[in-house]
Order: structure tokens, then sequence, then C-alpha cells
């Protein structure tokens, strides 16, 4: 029986999210010395006030509002609920001194599947925006449908040589089943070599 081919989406990760906010040097401020993005230069050709922030290989975009009206009411309380961007933490303490240090009121929460607990934090920037602090990682990744391209699964390639770059290596760590041509067969493998691309790239030293 014939499988429709379905067209594969050229997306790579995400790029920036951006805020309109109140006052850009207060934000640029709260970015700068709360969460430790870095202002970057930004195109000559805009001729609207802004910034531009980045760090952690994503970008934070701050817009000038025009008018109050188009800004959001700023919250009386914090729902972890509500719409927000979420950062991954390597010390969830650390963070907490830290925002204690900075006068910025937070809320916790945790989330438990099986034996994994998952810390959250939650919290306002200077206009309302929620942030979400998290160890999230440590949540497996579990498709649950096939993935929407269709792979061919390569035979296992030999082991690489000892010196070779890292990326490199995230072929060579896939664990699959290389008869099994079903969907979920393709996701899996699919799954775990960006997960592994991720891990490897977030291991490589960035410098600005």
């Amino acid at each position: 029986m014939e499988t429709e081919e379905v067209e594969e989406t050229p997306l790579v990760s995400l790029n920036h999210v951006s805020f309109v906010c109140r006052s850009v040097t207060q934000s640029v401020k709260f970015y700068e010395e709360v969460l430790g993005f870095v202002s970057i230069k930004r195109p000559s050709s805009f001729n609207f006030h802004g910034a531009w922030l980045f760090n952690y290989g994503i970008g934070i975009h701050l817009l000038q509002c025009n008018s109050e009206e188009g800004m959001p009411k700023k919250k009386a309380f914090i729902n972890p609920k509500e719409d927000h961007i979420s950062f991954q933490c390597s010390n969830m303490q650390a963070l907490k001194r830290k925002l204690k240090r900075k006068g910025v009121e937070y809320v916790t929460a945790v989330v438990e599947e099986g034996s994994v607990q998952v810390s959250q934090l939650f919290f306002h920037d200077p206009d309302g925006h929620m942030i979400e602090i998290c160890n999230c990682e440590d949540l497996p990744v579990l498709p649950l449908s096939s993935c929407p391209v269709k792979l061919k699964l390569p035979s296992p390639p030999p082991p690489p040589p000892p010196a070779a770059d890292p990326s490199s290596l995230i072929s060579s760590t896939i664990s699959f089943n290389a008869d099994d041509e079903s969907p979920n067969a393709r996701c899996a493998v699919k799954a775990e070599a960006v997960i592994l691309e991720n891990l490897f790239a977030d291991m490589m030293p960035i410098s600005f």
C-alpha cells in the first residue's frame, strides 16, 4: 500500500521572541541584569525605537509602545497558566537567590511524571510578560504520533575516529532497528537525533 509523501517543513530553530514594552531602557536593564542577556546591534534600517538582546541561542526583541492602550494590563498576581516563554536552568536554587536579590516576585510549581520531578519558577518582566524558569529537560521527549516526514533509515555507520568532532558522533549514537519501517520508528530516530544535536550544541562554548 502506497503512503503519501509529506513535504518537510524547513524550520531550523526558534530565533527570537518579541515584546512591546513601556520603557525599552527599563526592559533592557531587566533582561540583562536578571536573565543575563546581552544587547546586540539592531539593523540600521529600523526607524522606530527598540532593542535587541541575545543569549542562550535565542534573541529577545523589544519594541517601544506608541501608547499605553497598546500595552497589556499589569497583572495583579502571577498565574502560571498564562502565555509565557520558558528558559531551561541548570541551578534553580541559584536563580531563586538572584530573583530575591533583585526584588523580583515569583511563584513556584512542581511537575511530576513517574519518578521525574521538574521544578518551575514563574515571574513577570517589567511589562507583565510571563517568564518561566525550569529544569524541564529532565522530562523525556516522547512523540505521540508519527513524524510528518518520511525518513529513510540508514545502515549503522562505522565507529567515528577518536579525534572526531563531537557533532559527528550524533549519527553513531542513535539506536534503532533498521528493519523497522514503521512511522513511530522513523519518528523516534528523528527525535533522538534532534535531542542529541541540541545536547552537543549546548556543550560548545559561545562567545560574542
